[in-house]
Order: structure tokens, then C-alpha cells, then sequence
């Protein structure tokens, strides 16, 4: 059998040439490219603008509302006791009466105030008389300048002692200091009571009523006497009372550190404020000088009090990231206390999708809903 010959160099120039020829087509499309290459690469993407709604900062002097809670009360609430003690033979009047003023609210028995009284009178017609003798005895050289002014010490102390005893005699009967409402009893007739012993409360009408609430520093710093309140009771549901700050305190309780404030409350007509209804003072708090508010929306990257918040650049289509400190936040604003200026347009929806020098398209019209999606450009 005959083989037929194997020509090696015949294939050899056949890749040869396959491979100048692939080598040319990648010079020429190597050159091509970078003599026409915007030619045959793809057009460059357009730029999309981000739509954003903007605010522009409004101005208040208004700080952060303080609440008060506490409970109601007469400013003046006098509590009543005997001057001496004894044994209680009358009691006037009960809780929720309404008295005026120098009216008999208790009494004590007087058999043993009314001896002392009678002894002291007596102990004093004796000192006159031992002194009126001796100062014609004195006159006569019959006592000495010693003797008589013995006795004239004699008859001060007998004066004393008896006016002591009738001004005991006086307070062995409790009397009304101004009209006003019986608060509390403590006292029963027949009962031994001391001197002293507080037995009656008495709520007078001379100075009204008001709220005693405990604020903290951080507050009564803010607050001043005679500032309007809007005063709520539970007991009256949808109501409100005006009330003022009458007093704030100048010390903090040792025990909770706070400082007591009463709010005066003016009673409404209608309406029956009795001592012991638990209220609720709202106040508003006004600044020195006018505060930048912008939506609370347009926060972004909260650190305590830093914030950053996107501005509207002056072409009115870009975007800057600006650096502010948040003064407070109320309900859905925020009070900016350094960072903004008047003119400031403040990026509010949409803040969360651009960046610092972002490409923007303010968008005019009525919000959408808050529960509807927010679509992607």
C-alpha cells in the first residue's frame, strides 16, 4: 500500500497568513479608535435631575411648650388651732362650709381660762393697791426708794400676767379670718385638744386659687412670673381655664430638685374649682430673639444637636450640604439654632436621595399623600 506524503511547509505559510491578517484588522480597528472613537463608542447618558420639594425657614420666637401638672388650691389655706389647750364644748361648722369672716367656728370651755383671768385681775388690783401704799409710806420716810420701787415691779408683772390672760382668753375660741370655705376638722366636741394642735383648715377667697406644680431647672430657667398658661382639669374634659405665673421658687426642693410654681387659675363662670382637682398648665415660652423653623423632614444625619440639612444653590438647580445646630424640635419642626439664613431654601421630600452638589429639580404643587410610595426618577 502506498501512503501519500505528508507536505509540512505547505500549512505552515497558510497560518501565517491568517495570523498577519488578524493582526491587521486589530491595528486598523485599534486605530480607528482612537482617531474616531466618540464615533463608535455609545453616547454618554444624560444626566436625570432628582425632583425635591423645598421650604423656605420661618421665623418664630416660640420655645418648646413646659407643662405643669398639679394639684389645685387656694393660695391662702389657713390652718386654724386654739391658743391654749382644754376641752372642746362647741364645734360650728363642717367640711365644705362657707363662713365669714370673724364667724364662731369652735370653742373651748372657759371654767378654767376664765379662773386664770379672774386670778390675774385680782393679783393686779392687789399690786396697785400695795403701791399706792407704798409711795404715801415713801413720802412719810417710812419705806425705803427700794421698797417702793418694789413694789411698783410688783404691779408691772400683775399688769402682765393679766393681760396675758385675757389674750388667752381671747384665742379659747377659733374664729374665721376672712370668708372662705371649711377644708378640713380635726376636732370633735368632748375632745381634749393641745395648744396649738392645728384643728381647721380654711381656704379663704382673699388671694384665689392656684395650681402648685414642681418644675424642673430646665425649665423654671425658662419660665416668668406673670406669663399667660392655659390651665386643663380632667375633671372638666375639653375645658381651659386662663391662669398666669404668680410665684416661682427660688430654691429646689432638697428631696426631688425641683422648684415649686404656682400658677394662678381664674375660675370660669359655671364651674366649681374645688381644692384637690389635679390640672394641667401649658405655657409658650417666647425667645430673645426671632428662631429659623424648617420642617423636622429636612434633618438629615442627627448627631445629638448637629444636623445636615441640603440648601438650594443660588442657580436654583443644585443642591449644597450645610452644616446647623438644632435648637429643639417641635412636633414637626425643628428650631435651628446656627446654619441658616433667611434666604435659605431648604431641601424637605427628597432630601435622603441627593448629595452634595447634586443636580435638582424643584418640584411646586400640593405634597402626596404620606402613605403613598415615593417613585424613583
Amino acid at each position: 500500500m502506498s501512503r501519500r506524503p505528508v507536505h509540512l511547509h505547505s500549512s505552515v505559510p497558510a497560518r501565517a497568513a491568517r495570523a498577519r491578517a488578524a493582526g491587521a484588522s486589530l491595528l486598523a480597528f485599534l486605530a480607528l479608535a482612537a482617531c474616531g472613537g466618540a464615533d463608535v463608542a455609545p453616547a454618554a447618558e444624560a444626566v436625570t435631575a432628582i425632583p425635591v420639594r423645598i421650604a423656605t425657614p420661618e421665623f418664630r420666637r416660640d420655645l418648646p411648650a413646659i407643662v405643669l401638672t398639679g394639684p389645685l388650691g387656694a393660695k391662702e389655706e389657713v390652718p386654724l388651732a386654739f391658743k391654749i389647750g382644754g376641752v372642746v364644748t362647741r364645734v360650728a361648722v363642717e367640711v365644705g362650709d362657707q363662713v365669714t369672716e370673724n364667724a364662731v367656728l369652735a370653742e373651748l370651755s372657759l371654767a378654767e381660762i376664765d379662773g386664770q383671768v379672774l386670778a390675774a385681775r385680782e393679783g393686779l388690783a392687789k399690786a396697785r393697791r400695795d403701791l399706792a401704799r407704798a409711795e404715801k409710806l415713801y413720802a412719810d420716810s417710812v419705806v425705803t426708794l427700794s421698797q417702793l420701787e418694789d413694789a411698783r415691779t410688783q404691779r408691772d408683772v400683775a399688769e402682765a400676767q393679766a393681760t396675758a390672760a385675757e389674750f388667752n382668753r381671747q384665742y379659747a375660741v377659733i374664729r374665721a379670718p376672712a370668708t372662705g370655705t371649711v377644708l378640713r376638722r380635726q376636732l370633735e366636741a368632748g375632745q381634749l385638744v393641745g395648744a396649738g394642735m392645728p384643728v381647721l383648715v380654711l381656704r379663704t377667697d382673699r388671694k384665689g386659687l392656684v395650681l402648685r406644680a414642681a418644675a424642673p431647672d430646665r425649665d423654671a430657667v425658662r419660665i416668668r412670673e406673670g406669663e399667660a398658661a392655659a390651665v386643663e382639669f380632667d375633671a372638666f374634659p375639653g375645658e381651659r381655664f386662663r391662669g398666669s405665673i404668680e410665684r416661682i421658687g427660688v430654691a429646689a426642693n432638697p428631696m426631688t430638685g425641683t422648684y415649686e410654681v404656682e400658677v394662678a387659675v381664674e375660675p370660669a363662670r359655671g364651674r366649681r374649682l374645688v381644692s384637690g382637682l389635679i390640672g394641667r398648665a401649658t405655657l409658650r415660652p417666647r425667645a430673645a430673639s426671632p428662631l429659623p423653623f424648617i420642617p423636622a423632614e429636612a434633618l438629615l444625619e442627627v448627631s445629638g444637636s448637629a444636623a445636615t440639612v441640603f440648601v438650594l444653590d443660588a442657580d436654583g438647580a443644585t443642591v449644597r450640604r450645610r452644616a446647623v445646630r438644632v435648637a429643639f424640635l417641635d412636633g414637626a419642626s425643628a428650631a435651628i439654632a446656627d446654619g441658616l439664613d433667611a434666604a435659605a431654601r431648604v431641601v424637605t421630600a427628597g432630601a435622603t436621595r441627593v448629595a452634595d452638589g447634586t443636580k435638582v429639580t424643584v418640584v411646586t404643587g400640593t405634597p402626596a399623600s404620606p402613605s403613598a410610595p415615593e417613585r424613583a426618577p
